[in-house]
């Protein structure tokens, strides 16, 4: 039996605590959330999807600051998917960082992001602005022209089966 006598320090697993740890406790001080959050409470303008979320029936709504921060930290940590975005507010210290132990379902994700999508977008201006004005980027024009040009190659020549057919294994099969 693995344990103390083999010089390794305990597993503590079972153990109780003495103070009750917070979601804060374990999430970095500079981590993403943490700015999100900040940035969601006090430099967003979120007047026109606030003015939205009101609910005569039923449970009330979520705070649209919250479900506006857990998008954005979705969306910037590459998670698009509302399914995927409820899982890991589940599953990821981060993430229940900003929904504080109440986590809303899937639907009521997607719900909140097909009703407010061009709040949301208009959202995406605001940061880019705030960004600029922190000096974290430069804003410009980026033009396109889309001029396609012919190729000097022969189409039969760059693809034959025989160049790009892959090698023979020398395993026996």
């Amino acid at each position: 039996m693995l344990g103390y006598e083999q010089g390794f320090s305990p597993w503590k697993i079972d153990e109780a605590q003495l103070l009750l740890p917070s979601v804060q406790d374990y999430v970095p001080k500079d981590h993403l959330s943490r700015l999100i959050v900040a940035l969601v409470r006090e430099e967003l303008d979120l007047s026109a999807i606030a003015g939205s979320c009101r609910s005569a029936l039923g449970q009330p709504p979520f705070d649209p600051r919250m479900m506006t921060a857990l998008l954005l930290h979705g969306y910037a940590s590459g998670i698009y998917s509302s399914r995927r975005i409820a899982r890991a507010a589940v599953a990821r210290a981060d993430l229940m960082l900003i929904v504080a132990g109440d986590p809303p379902d899937f639907r009521t994700i997607s719900e909140f992001s097909r009703r407010h999508l061009k709040a949301l977008a208009a959202l995406f201006v605001q940061v880019l602005k705030l960004a600029e004005k922190a000096g974290l980027v430069k804003l410009g024009h980026v033009a396109h022209d889309g001029t396609k040009i012919k190729a000097n190659a022969s189409k039969h020549k760059a693809m034959s089966a025989t160049r790009y057919a892959p090698p023979s294994s020398s395993c026996g099969s």
